[in-house]
């Protein structure tokens, strides 16, 4: 049995819920998402409370089940608060600049990188850095915020490069002489 699956899903004030069949829309302040539900699993609206359920107990409904209900639940939640992840770069010399639709990251290359910032997300630099990315889609935002970290990843022997705010990093040890 699903542990995520079995809590329902409660649409927060302000925004408004519509289910069509096997889609689920959601409207809210910061905007308007959709999700479509998997057939094998069933939806019920009870006013604010959202609540799936599988329609039997086969692998592809008992799988889809608690995927249905986070997925809907994060819907519901990116139109009315968003989502946002924070990136940290370490490193002499390694700084971050937005201009435009553009995010200009120095990364100690002998060019500076351009990332060009996708629709329905936010880019902006606190500090030279910090990169902060948001956005209503939780599964766009963790995506940029991972491509961005790509272009380099920390090291493990001085920890410089880009990573999540709070990311441990296992640190080794350098050549003995």
């Amino acid at each position: 049995m699903s542990r995520v699956g079995k809590k329902p899903v409660t649409i927060p004030a302000g925004v408004t819920h519509k289910v069509d069949g096997q889609t689920v829309s959601v409207k809210g302040p910061k905007g308007e998402l959709s999700f479509r539900v998997h057939d094998e699993v069933a939806i019920t609206v009870d006013g604010n409370v959202i609540t799936v359920a599988p329609r039997s107990q086969s692998k592809i409904a008992r799988t889809n089940w608690g995927t249905a209900r986070a997925m809907i639940n994060n819907i519901a939640n990116g139109v009315s608060k968003g989502f946002e992840k924070k990136l940290e770069i370490t490193g002499v010399g390694y700084k971050a600049a937005v201009a435009g639709k553009q995010l200009q990251l120095s990364l100690g290359y002998s060019h500076d990188v351009n990332y060009g910032i996708p629709d329905g997300i936010t880019i902006t630099t606190p500090k030279p850095t910090e990169i902060l990315v948001a956005g209503i889609d939780r599964q766009r935002v963790g995506q940029v915020a991972a491509e961005i970290r790509a272009y380099r990843g920390p090291e493990p022997y001085k920890g410089k490069g880009v990573r999540y705010e709070g990311e441990f990093i296992f640190r080794k040890e350098g050549k003995k002489k």
